[in-house]
């Protein structure tokens, strides 16, 4: 499992942490799947830990995911359900998270619908390939000045066979984003992630200079160059002065 079960913390918790709020959370329906999991090494965690109280399993899987990727983990993004249909992290709206104008950052919220949609699709994805976020889509229509954000991404059964039996491909995932304590009427911020995955041969092969010569990719094929995971999303969204301000 790549080290990931080292990870773990030693001591075990069966309270969420105290900055989460308990009656922030709201109940989000998960959707109805009859697949099983695939086996990679998500699922194995989430097999190892899914006999424990939810809040000890959601802070060791938050602790545990925000080591495998260290810069989410130095945000305090907290992984509140982890399933293969469903997957729902929140961030609470602190001083360290707020732009010039004392709203939530546009990167911060990002940042939260990267890391549900990427899991998801980590989730769904067999052991011999690689998930690269390749563009993404956000209107920020509003600020987020209060409140925990939380950030929803949702798979089919459908999708989810169409990722397993595709060997290299790209999905668009929507994510929504919710704030908790809002007293608005409006509707919640919609992020589209466009993700890709490659067989981790092939990417190993780019890295090398070994990519077959003679080989002719296709468009779509082309759109998924190893280049992607430097995240080039889309700029504009990170304008979050501007459009946080209206």
């Amino acid at each position: 499992m790549s080290g990931l079960l080292k990870k773990l913390p030693i001591k075990l918790s069966n309270k969420l942490p105290a900055k989460v709020s308990d009656n922030a959370r709201s109940s989000v329906e998960k959707p109805n799947s009859t697949l099983k999991p695939i086996s990679n090494q998500f699922t194995k965690l989430l097999s190892i830990t899914k006999y424990l109280p939810a809040g000890a399993r959601s802070s060791i899987l938050s602790k545990a995911f925000g080591k495998v990727v260290p810069y989410v983990g130095t945000t305090g993004i907290y992984y509140e359900t982890v399933e293969p249909n469903q997957v729902v992290v929140s961030l609470n709206n602190t001083k360290a998270v707020q732009n010039h104008i004392g709203s939530i950052h546009a990167v911060a919220i990002t940042l939260l619908a990267e890391t549900a949609t990427g899991f998801i699709l980590g989730l769904n994805l067999p052991a011999d390939r690689v998930l690269l976020i390749k563009s993404y889509s956000v209107n920020f229509y509003r600020p987020i000045k209060k409140g925990q954000m939380a950030a929803v991404a949702s798979l089919s059964d459908e999708q989810r066979l169409d990722i397993l039996n595709t060997p290299k491909g790209e999905m668009v995932i929507p994510c929504v984003i919710h704030d908790r304590e809002s007293d608005s009427d409006r509707d919640p911020i919609v992020v589209e992630m466009t993700w890709a995955w490659i067989p981790k041969s092939e990417l190993e092969a780019r890295r090398q200079g070994k990519a077959s010569e003679g080989s002719v990719e296709s468009d779509s094929e082309s759109n998924t160059k190893a280049e992607v995971e430097t995240e080039q999303g889309n700029q504009s969204a990170t304008n979050d002065e501007v459009a946080t301000s209206k």
